[in-house]
């Protein structure tokens, strides 16, 4: 999956619905900032919202994370205009359908810590999977603090080590809130693994490291919940 592409492929559909960001936004109940990520490939929608998009546009879910097809609702007319069109888009897509074992499975990450709140999945098939997680926020009381560097780090605990899979990082003199930082944080890992059984046992943790400007450190660990284990 290309995170980039599935951004391009949404702006797609809301130009082709002539929607402003807003209106998109309002459709499915989020922030046209939200919108803005998406489009620019910096995070792409809640997995009830792809699924929604998919009914929507008479998408196959799967044909949408690989952006392999245009939305159906667009091209209606041309399709009832031009009959021979529509038999050799017929053809197409019984050529290019993917088997049946490369269809992508998802699973939720969540996290039992009680100072954050973080929007995570999983997506995986026989061949690869895939991390996302982002919309992490703070919510463990008032931390007005002002860091001059941050670090948010996603690792998976291998029982000897934990194992870095991904950073985000900020260090500036003018610093900034841990609310503004986490606003920009996301994860996307693409092909990390190629099943899904190695997340059976919950070992993936997002750790911050948090440095003010007396340089004290506060360190958070976010363990992250695989709900439902993978069935290979």
């Amino acid at each position: 999956m290309d995170q980039e592409k599935i951004g391009k492929f949404i702006k797609e559909i809301r130009t082709k619905e002539k929607l402003s960001q807003q209106k998109f936004a309002l459709k499915y109940g989020v922030t046209y900032q939200a919108v803005s990520k998406w489009e620019n490939g910096k995070n792409i929608p809640d997995i009830s919202i792809l699924k929604e998009m998919c009914r929507e546009y008479e998408m196959n879910l799967d044909d949408f994370l690989e952006t392999k097809i245009s939305p159906k609702k667009s091209y209606k007319k041309i399709w009832i205009m031009c009959i021979s069109i529509v038999f050799l888009i017929m053809i197409i897509i019984v050529l290019i359908l993917p088997k049946k074992d490369s269809n992508f499975e998802f699973k939720t990450l969540s996290t039992s810590c009680d100072d954050f709140n973080l929007y995570g999945s999983l997506a995986y098939n026989d061949l690869k999977s895939s991390i996302y997680i982002s919309n992490i926020t703070y919510c463990g009381g008032d931390d007005s603090d002002i860091y001059k560097k941050i670090e948010c780090t996603l690792y998976e605990d291998n029982g000897n080590a934990k194992i870095e899979i991904k950073k985000s990082h900020y260090e500036n003199d003018k610093g900034i809130s841990l609310e503004e930082f986490l606003k920009d944080v996301n994860f996307h890992i693409d092909n990390y693994e190629k099943t899904c059984k190695v997340y059976q046992e919950n070992t993936l943790f997002v750790e911050i490291e948090a440095t003010n400007q007396n340089d004290k450190i506060i360190t958070y660990k976010i363990p992250l919940n695989l709900k439902d284990n993978c069935n290979h």
